[in-house]
């Protein structure tokens, strides 16, 4: 955060001045919208909305009057009856902290390295399927914002955008998830795609298989022509577009294993010397399990609560995990990240760095390429103002002290 605007906010918070409107982006009457008097918008620049929004949260119902009913669910509900969905974000509010005061920090500096990546916040964004459905410029918009962000984004295979196009959207970094088709020779060419294309590792799904009520409803699918040039992205060049809609639904179903097991890991260690990250831990077994197959690192996940219906929350898994694979391989985590907090909690429970799913596919489809550099902007803020107040200076610093409102170095 720019040290002029974090002085500024903490001024405020201790009651010395107002805030400017230009930096809160909206005025102090308590009047609301005074619809068009152009003197009344104290828009940010570049953004496309009069006042734009404050948390990630705000973004839920901007997406939601942009994107049809059936688009909107898909990408907002979770499996079921949703008690994953919402322990996820439920989990991290109980989590209670109590951060060490008087340690003089005045700026954080939010970068970390991540597989020896340097990155300048520790918030990743993760693979979200479909992402041109919420935006015409799907994951091409999202690839620019990490860019300016400074951070890793991590396409889907499904993000109806081929792996060079995404590529040729930005110059940052970005690791591709892979969703494996059971065809291995379309698999190993698709990976070796990535590789070509300047990707640095390869992120395997293994929670894989949904059933989500709203979507049952909602008879929700994709267009035909972004799953007819997703299967030929991918690599399925037997696709010609003469297919009936009740043929290609059925080739889509049958494209993908969804029967992963550990050999697939030993398979793809032969086709790739990318490192390799598994998506999808839940388990300490899991974990031990991954390490001694070699993985770079793992990132605990219950699919964002997308998957199996009553799996326990991704953070409350966190500690055991972290503790159970030491520094032997990466950890990090997603599913419930609304908060810069949740971003400080989860490190501090062991996690290198955290993903961003739902919350950057509502900001895309609220305001394109805009939303999701916003949505990163808040996280951004809202992590450095914890950092501060916890007294952590850097992201090395974050610890479980911030839970004891003891450090090692108190006097």
């Amino acid at each position: 955060m720019n040290r002029r605007v974090f002085s500024q906010l903490m001024a405020f918070g201790a009651g010395l001045f107002s805030v400017p409107l230009a930096l809160m982006g909206q005025n102090q009457s308590d009047g609301g919208d005074t619809g068009d008097d152009e003197s009344d918008d104290t828009s940010l620049p570049g953004l496309p909305w009069k006042k734009p929004p404050v948390t990630v949260e705000d973004f839920i119902p901007l997406a939601q009057a942009k994107l049809p009913k059936a688009t909107f669910d898909y990408v907002t509900t979770g499996s079921e009856d949703e008690v994953t969905l919402r322990e996820n974000v439920a989990a991290f509010r109980r989590i209670k902290v109590l951060p060490p005061l008087l340690h003089g920090v005045q700026d954080a500096d939010l970068s970390t390295t991540v597989l020896g990546q340097r990155i300048e916040l520790p918030v990743l964004i993760a693979p979200v399927a479909a992402l041109r459905m919420y935006h015409p410029d799907g994951a091409l918009a999202v690839a620019r914002a990490a860019q300016k962000a400074g951070t890793i984004f991590v396409p889907s295979t499904s993000a109806y955008n081929s792996v060079e196009e995404i590529a040729a959207a930005a110059t940052g970094p970005k690791w591709f998830q892979l969703y494996a088709p059971r065809d291995r020779d379309v698999a190993r060419r698709l990976v070796r795609r990535a590789e070509q294309s300047g990707y640095k590792a390869i992120v395997v799904t293994v929670d894989l298989g949904e059933r989500k009520d709203a979507d049952l409803r909602n008879e929700f699918r994709p267009p035909r022509e972004f799953l007819l040039k997703h299967l030929r992205d991918v690599g399925h060049t037997q696709i010609t577009g003469k297919e009936s809609d009740k043929e290609l639904l059925a080739f889509n179903a049958n494209a993908w294993d969804v029967s992963l097991s550990w050999d697939f890991f030993k398979w793809l260690r032969g086709v790739t010397k990318l490192p390799i990250v598994l998506k999808g831990v839940l388990t300490v077994s899991a974990a031990e399990q991954a390490v001694e197959l070699g993985m770079d690192a793992i990132i605990v996940s219950n699919h964002g609560g997308r998957r199996i219906d009553g799996m326990p929350a991704s953070i409350d898994v966190l500690p055991d995990i972290a503790l159970a694979v030491g520094d032997r391989t990466e950890v990090l985590l997603d599913s419930g990240i609304r908060r810069g907090g949740d971003v400080l909690r989860a490190i501090a429970l062991g996690a290198k760095a955290v993903l961003i799913g739902r919350p950057h596919a509502w900001a895309l489809a609220a305001g394109g390429e805009a939303g999701v550099t916003r949505v990163l902007e808040i996280l951004r803020d809202e992590l450095a103002t914890v950092m501060v107040a916890s007294g952590c200076a850097t992201v090395a610093d974050i610890d479980g002290s911030i839970f004891t409102g003891e450090r090692s170095d108190s006097v």
